[in-house]
């Protein structure tokens, strides 16, 4: 079973949110929280797998709630979830290492790919919101340098995958590895570039061309 926090101010669209989610038998919402505190508390008396995350929160917002659950919780997965597709935000959750970022308008199979996307490594960015962030990264000249000579071809095939956001179990079955040996490659790619998580190897890897 997948237990889910979800954070969300507005109570009427909180519940119509775990209706959807709560359509697949295998997830269920262990907890609701009206803002970011809430969530925090409740992640200090329970375990979850994942929290989708309201980025307009009173009290404590989504980025801020995020930014403490990596801190004090890294294994917990993050869904950012908004209707305000702004290019700050998504930046900044981005920053954080989250492992999606969707618009409240999408619908119910949506959701529930990106929540199941998540926890097997995925990233997911909601297609308006890539459409403005992805030529955001790529524009910055600068910072479209050459691929560290470090990164071995398998490493490189395999950072092409992240940046196009496939899961362990997708990269293993396009490149023909074992999900082991793409978990230990990656862990290799993240030292050789001194990146902390996942999502910084995807930014990466858009920034670099390899997408």
């Amino acid at each position: 079973m997948i237990n889910i926090l979800l954070a969300e101010d507005q109570t009427m669209v909180r519940q119509g949110l775990k209706v959807m989610v709560e359509s697949d038998p295998e997830i269920r919402v262990t907890g609701e929280a009206n803002h970011g505190k809430e969530a925090i508390e409740l992640c200090e008396k329970q375990l979850f797998d994942i929290a989708v995350l309201d980025i307009r929160m009173p009290e404590m917002d989504g980025i801020d709630t995020a930014r403490v659950i990596r801190s004090r919780w890294p294994m917990m997965k993050i869904l950012m979830l908004t209707t305000f597709d702004d290019d700050h935000y998504v930046m900044e959750s981005l920053k954080l290492g989250v492992n999606g970022y969707m618009l409240k308008n999408g619908d119910t199979d949506s959701l529930i790919r990106s929540i199941k996307s998540a926890l097997s490594g995925g990233l997911t960015i909601e297609d308006q919101v890539a459409a403005k962030v992805v030529p955001t990264l790529v524009n910055d000249q600068s910072k479209l340098e050459k691929v560290d000579e470090q990164i071995t071809p398998r490493e490189r095939a395999i950072l092409k995958c992240i940046g196009e956001g496939l899961s362990n179990r997708e990269i293993a079955d396009q490149l023909g590895l074992s999900v082991g040996t793409v978990k230990n490659n990656t862990s290799t790619i993240l030292d050789k570039l001194d990146l902390r998580d996942r999502t910084q190897l995807a930014i990466y890897a858009i920034r670099h061309n390899l997408v």
